[in-house]
């Protein structure tokens, strides 16, 4: 049997240690050594190790085969057309979001063709049975483990030989042969690394589920997200019904791509037209009110953006954003103030999309700017209007990506107009059934929407 150490390193400057050190010597770095394993032959040994040589690229042969649909078309969607064999996935998000409840409802659509591992380290067996009936789940393939232990996860994975195995979560399994707790960095990437050899060497589909910290990010080291195959993030305000898949990386796929679902006392729904959900329950003659549209992945989706100035009353003016960067506003507001002519001194403003989405992409600036103007100057947008476009610092509109498609989805939903940038006018084909009306300035959106 090979002998195991294991040895702290400064995850700053590489310092080796033997014995944990709450500061750096070298680098003077609080909580910066991290235990890792050392272990003698743990390579393959040239006598008697399997011999891996190398193939000529032309030799391999891509198999459409390697890829299965899992059956619910919006995480197909999200992972690029099905689950690559072989693959780690990471799931992370807020604790309540519905992590469990969609891993769950993918394991009995896997379990049709397959058996299926599900591992829990934070709820026992009858906890999860109870979850299973109420998403109405009886399939025979499905197996599950209350289990912290990655040795014993291990034995029954050789038992069982399932083809998919989930994780959840990856923070609360630990490796005997580290002496940290569970949920330390070294834990956690021992148990991922351990993982992704499992799920390379035998076929087997992997899923790992990740805490979320405050900041909104997965915890644990960084390098967790580079070891997984694919890292989707699993969105949603509790107060909303909804909830967004969002893929950020994807060696299999394009990243970016979002999944719909709703949340309804027997699990989650899928949502096939996005769009006609956030605009349902849209007010026809309210002011501050806008729609704009976002390209998530290779899916346009349509949304309400509403804006709210008031006058303020606590001395700093109130700068509110949800859904949306808020440093982003603070920018297109300052644009407005000096290349629109407006004065928000003493004003309050909030900004906020419906339906619990996070717009990212530029394209959303000028119905910001559309939406503040309207709430400011107490006008009203026609609501069978979508606006389009990057707002520059000089005030120009400068011109986004994928406007054929967005054009398409909001032909599709009844829009009679769309404001776009003049510069994509050009990339345009001409069958569309809705007017178009260029724009190349702050000044131009304002004379078009509000003259």
């Amino acid at each position: 049997m090979s002998k195991t150490k294991t040895t702290f390193y400064c995850q700053q400057c590489g310092y080796q240690s033997f014995k944990w050190l709450g500061r750096c010597p070298e680098c003077s770095v609080w909580n910066s050594l991290v235990e890792e394993i050392e272990k003698a032959n743990r390579g393959r040994s040239p006598e008697g190790g399997i011999e891996n040589e190398p193939r000529r690229y032309l030799e391999i042969e891509q198999s459409e085969e390697d890829r299965q649909r899992v059956g619910i078309e919006e995480f197909d969607r999200v992972l690029g057309g099905g689950l690559v064999k072989g693959s780690v996935t990471l799931i992370g998000g807020d604790p309540g979001i519905g992590k469990s409840t969609l891993l769950l409802s993918i394991s009995n659509k896997i379990a049709a063709v397959g058996k299926v591992l599900y591992v829990s380290g934070e709820e026992s067996l009858t906890q999860i049975k109870m979850r299973g009936s109420r998403l109405g789940i009886h399939s025979e393939n499905l197996y599950l483990l209350s289990e912290t232990s990655l040795e014993e996860v291990f034995r029954a994975i050789k038992k069982i030989n399932p083809v998919t195995i989930i994780l959840d979560s990856v923070q609360t399994l630990f490796s005997s042969e580290l002496q940290s707790p569970p949920g330390s960095v070294s834990q956690i990437k021992e148990v991922a690394s351990q993982m992704m050899v499992c799920s390379k060497t035998t076929g087997v589909s992997s899923f790992l589920v990740g805490h979320v910290t405050k900041e909104g990010v997965i915890a644990g080291p960084r390098v967790l997200e580079h070891i997984v195959d694919t890292v989707l993030y699993f969105e949603g305000d509790k107060g909303h019904p909804y909830r967004i898949l969002r893929s950020v990386k994807n060696r299999f796929g394009s990243t970016h791509e979002i999944g719909v679902f709703e949340m309804v006392e027997a699990g989650l729904n899928e949502v096939q037209n996005p769009s006609e959900i956030f605009l349902s329950g849209r007010p026809g003659s309210a002011a501050g009110s806008v729609v704009v549209s976002s390209v998530e992945g290779t899916r346009p989706i349509l949304v309400e953006l509403q804006a709210l100035v008031t006058p303020g009353y606590l001395g700093i003016p109130r700068r509110v954003a949800n859904g949306v960067d808020p440093g982003r506003v603070a920018l297109l507001l300052a644009i407005m103030e000096k290349r629109g002519g407006f004065h928000f001194q003493g004003q309050d403003i909030f900004i906020n999309v419906v339906g619990g989405m996070y717009l990212q992409e530029p394209a959303i600036d000028l119905g910001i700017v559309a939406a503040v103007a309207s709430s400011f100057k107490e006008r009203v947008v026609d609501s069978h209007t979508l606006i389009l476009g990057e707002v520059g610092l000089a005030g120009e509109i400068r011109g986004v990506a994928d406007i054929q498609t967005r054009l398409k989805e909001a032909a599709k939903l009844g829009f009679k107009r769309v404001l776009i940038p003049a510069h994509n006018l050009e990339h345009l084909y001409p069958s569309l059934p809705v007017e178009i009306i260029p724009v190349r300035n702050i000044e131009e959106v304002m004379s078009v929407l509000f003259t």
